[in-house]
């Protein structure tokens, strides 16, 4: 007999989680702590549950624009190299202990630069991730995370990530994004950046079809060499009531484009009035890659095992959906084939044979 499709049950699979803001994941008391470490004397709240309760809250506005606002409370206490670490070092644990067994995590580093340099910025990142990695091994909970760095659609220092993505790639920097606005700040607005991806064969995902339309996923595939659309949910733009595919979205299943999915935060967003409506089950009942992810656990006030959970109770899913998606996210994952094999066949794939019966 198969085990119940359940919170208990779903936090012991073993998931992968390609969509995560390290700037988006911060415990509430972490925040708190580094705020008083630096001085920081903006925040909202001043005892972890109410500044858990606010930030969620705060996102909950239905404006992409207003959640993204609420980063600037943690973006400010992540300006030191020992703040950064922490953070990593946190995040590592946090989804280690929720059954993410693969995981990549993205930050912008430009955005961390009130007192260090980029590179100081992205060695934090890698030495948190390696120092939680280790720690949650050592508890039983192994998790391997790769490291996702941002450029910012609307700024102008995309050559100098690409470089970092470049520099850092065998020191656990598996590939390049891009984030910020969609509208108005084309994803091939600097050639140059993405020449040197080129010419690294360095791995890319850029956000795209979340707040902009159809245009905006082409142009992430066509302008930047996007592998994997974050979020990339609009491509339901071009999905008939009766399953008949516009030319976009038939290429993109095609070509199994990974789906980089966050539903909680669309509905937060405004994309969708509820996860009910949420085209999520649809494109994945059509054969399109997805995944389903966190994009920040914070602002959401989700986990992996509470979206996968939500999404499965709401839609009727089974433990093959579960398995189906996670094995998508492997299959998108900036891996190596044999980390990859590794994992699909050692870890993934037994732990859903359990929970199958």
């Amino acid at each position: 007999m198969p085990a119940p499709l359940n919170t208990e049950n779903v936090r012991r699979a073993p998931k992968v989680l390609l969509h995560d803001h390290l700037d988006g994941g911060l415990r509430p008391q972490t925040v708190l702590d580094l705020a008083d470490e630096a001085g920081y004397r903006d925040l909202p709240a001043s005892d972890a549950a109410s500044l858990g309760r606010w930030f969620r809250e705060a996102a909950d506005s239905g404006s992409l624009v207003q959640y993204l606002e609420t980063f600037a409370h943690t973006v400010a206490v992540m300006q030191t190299p020992d703040a950064v670490a922490r953070v990593a070092r946190e995040c590592a644990l946090d989804l280690a202990a929720d059954g993410v067994v693969y995981a990549e995590v993205r930050m912008a580093p430009e955005l961390l630069t009130g007192g260090m340099p980029m590179e100081a910025a992205v060695e934090a990142m890698l030495d948190g991730y390696a120092q939680g990695s280790r720690d949650a091994a050592a508890s039983g909970t192994p998790i391997r995370i790769g490291t996702l760095l941002c450029a910012m659609r609307q700024e102008d220092r995309w050559e100098e990530v690409a470089d970092l993505v470049v520099r850092y790639r065998d020191a656990g920097v598996v590939g390049f994004d891009l984030a910020g606005p969609e509208d108005g700040f084309p994803p091939d607005r600097i050639p140059a950046a993405l020449a040197l991806l080129d010419r690294a064969r360095a791995h890319r995902t850029v956000h795209a079809g979340e707040a902009a339309g159809i245009a905006s996923i082409v142009a992430a595939l066509d302008g930047a060499g996007a592998e994997r659309l974050g979020h990339g949910v609009r491509i339901a733009d071009e999905v008939a009531a009766d399953g008949t595919l516009g030319p976009v979205a038939q290429r993109v299943r095609d070509a199994q484009v990974t789906l980089e999915v966050a539903p909680s935060s669309n509905v937060q967003t405004g994309a969708y009035s509820s996860l009910a409506e949420h085209p999520v089950d649809r494109l994945h009942r059509l054969g399109f890659a997805v995944t389903l992810n966190t994009d920040n656990r914070l602002m959401s006030g989700v986990s992996v095992t509470s979206e996968v959970t939500d999404v499965a109770t709401t839609f009727g899913w089974t433990w093959d959906d579960v398995q189906t998606v996670t094995e998508h996210a492997l299959a998108g994952a900036f891996l190596t084939d044999d980390g990859r094999r590794r994992l699909l066949d050692d870890v993934v794939r037994p732990g859903y044979a359990v929970l199958r019966g």
